[in-house]
């Protein structure tokens, strides 16, 4: 008999803590590059994070397909968590999620692995999430809609390849994949349509 998994409490206050993530989570992609507290006391199963479990609460419902990565699939009580508090159901395959989620910036699986959407529905895409131990207001510069002038940002860590990666992605525009990179208390967002340059 296999060994009962309890389920770790969501939010308390669901419909105000759930609008306040939203709140957040399209600033965020209004302001790519742009950091931001995510203050909402969750305590998901590990190597789930707060943030990351605040945006998959707030952004997954039943018919939301959801992406985890070895290292969350693997642990005992996140597949159930967020199958609990959300309804969303977990695919196994990348590229027919709409949303992915990737424990370590590490081991990042390619941005061109999952939906692209199309160029009549766009809006069919992916958006990866990504936990990442730093958010910095170096390193990079972004330009593109919601940044006036350019926006310094960068977060780590990442593949070697990223920024190569985010170029293309931004090549594909309107199709591509949205990012948002989170911390255990902090989130920025990297949309598809905003250009990445290297500094340094």
């Amino acid at each position: 008999m296999a060994p009962q998994i309890s389920i770790q409490p969501g939010f308390a206050d669901a419909v105000a803590q759930s609008q306040s993530v939203f709140r957040i989570a399209m600033e965020a992609m209004a302001r790519p590059g742009r950091i931001l507290g995510v203050r909402e006391a969750l305590k998901p199963p590990a190597p789930l994070n707060p943030t990351t479990a605040a945006l998959l609460l707030t952004l997954c419902d039943l018919e939301t397909t959801v992406w985890l990565d070895a290292a969350l699939t693997d642990t005992p009580g996140v597949a159930g968590f967020v199958r609990f508090h959300t309804g969303a159901r977990l695919v196994d395959a990348p590229g027919e999620a709409a949303y992915a989620v990737v424990s370590d910036g590490h081991r990042m699986l390619p941005l061109a692995s999952l939906a692209q959407g199309t160029a009549e529905y766009p809006d069919r895409s992916a958006t990866l999430i990504v936990q990442v131990a730093e958010l910095n207001a170096s390193g990079w510069r972004l330009e593109g809609p919601g940044i006036r002038g350019d926006q310094m940002f960068s977060a780590s860590p990442l593949p070697d390849d990223f920024v190569q990666q985010a170029r293309g992605n931004r090549g594909r525009f309107p199709c591509g994949v949205d990012m948002f990179f989170t911390t255990d208390k902090e989130v920025a967002a990297l949309p598809r349509s905003t250009r990445l340059t290297e500094i340094g």
